[in-house]
């Protein structure tokens, strides 16, 4: 009996070279049942490891016919759509989860991401950017940006436009998932790969990478960069920012927790913790010097940004006399100075 991590019945784009450029998994699967799983294994003659397995229209006939004997009715019917296909269908299999080695592997992870069956930082995705292919992305579909000059002048002699949105190695989620009960006001600024809970609002302004997003419910008009995930209940205001791993953070993982607030054009660094706010238009590095205020506005002492990570009820502000940076809480002055310690 063969056990995997993630499979996926696809159907994508070829560039002339036969390569994959994107594949879109109408239903993606997570930790599959053994049924499901023999029932595919054995059409495509699977033996085992991280494969991504072409198939003709008339073997996702015979996947069709398999899955529905193995009491799967809902891949069954994917299948038995993609058979009707003349586009170039994949099922690809993860036996582990290890970082992407092709475009359908890497494209099944992101799929996982925005179904909400993983989340951010749940998989692994090391290596993505040098599997993926930079891609034109156009109204005629994803094309191969070698092949853009020839189908732009095609396009023109048909007395067509060939009008490219794009060119980006992620394409943008809702082209193949809009997860329920979310708002998208922008949807370019939504990357394949986001992670959007339930109830959560994203602004014309606001951006999501993939490998990130929110819990939900959150209402979003700033950024949220790869690898940052943003509890529920916590807003981020128009033009804030978020730091990611790939732009600065380092091997810090940037989160926002519970019930928090980033005000307009501001930013953090810095992992925040639940109920934490960050006054508008400060921006809050990993080294930033802060006064500790305690809960009766005393100061205790001067810290590094850094060390206040991932502690709830901050409130962050610049003083606007001295221009200083400091942190207001509740907590007293030996309490503060034992968190501090411990940490």
């Amino acid at each position: 009996m063969t056990t995997l991590y993630s499979l996926g019945l696809g159907v994508g784009t070829h560039n002339a070279k036969g390569e994959w450029l994107e594949i879109f998994y109408a239903q993606p699967l997570l930790n599959p049942s053994a049924n499901t799983v023999d029932a595919i294994t054995k059409i495509v003659n699977y033996t085992g490891g991280n494969h991504a397995i072409n198939i003709t229209p008339a073997q996702a006939t015979e996947l069709a016919d398999a899955l529905a004997g193995a009491g799967d009715d809902s891949q069954s019917a994917v299948a038995r759509t993609l058979s009707k296909s003349q586009r170039p269908l994949v099922v690809t299999l993860l036996e582990s989860d290890t970082g992407p080695a092709s475009v359908p592997e890497a494209y099944l992870k992101l799929h996982l991401l925005s179904h909400r069956l993983v989340k951010p930082h749940g998989t692994n995705l090391n290596g993505i950017f040098g599997v993926l292919p930079n891609v034109a992305w156009t109204n005629q579909g994803a094309v191969d940006l070698a092949e853009l000059p020839e189908r732009q002048l095609q396009a023109r002699v048909n007395g067509e436009l060939l009008e490219v949105a794009c060119v980006d190695k992620f394409p943008k989620m809702t082209n193949y998932v809009v997860p329920k009960g979310v708002r998208i006001a922008h949807t370019a600024r939504v990357r394949l790969g986001a992670y959007l809970g339930e109830g959560t609002t994203i602004m014309h302004e606001g951006f999501v990478n993939f490998n990130a997003g929110t819990e939900g419910p959150a209402m979003i008009e700033g950024r949220i960069s790869a690898g940052v995930f943003v509890g529920a209940g916590s807003d981020l205001g128009g033009g804030s920012s978020t730091m990611g791993t790939l732009s600065g953070g380092g091997n810090i993982v940037i989160s926002v927790g519970k019930e928090s607030l980033i005000g307009a054009n501001a930013g953090i660094g810095i992992p925040l913790g639940d109920r934490c706010k960050v006054e508008s238009g400060l921006y809050i590095t990993a080294g930033t010097k802060v006064i500790v205020l305690d809960d009766t506005g005393a100061e205790v002492k001067t810290v590094k940004a850094r060390e206040l990570a991932n502690e709830s009820d901050l409130v962050f502000r610049r003083n606007s006399i001295t221009g200083r940076v400091e942190v207001v809480t509740n907590k007293s002055a030996l309490q503060l100075n034992s968190a501090l310690h411990s940490n």
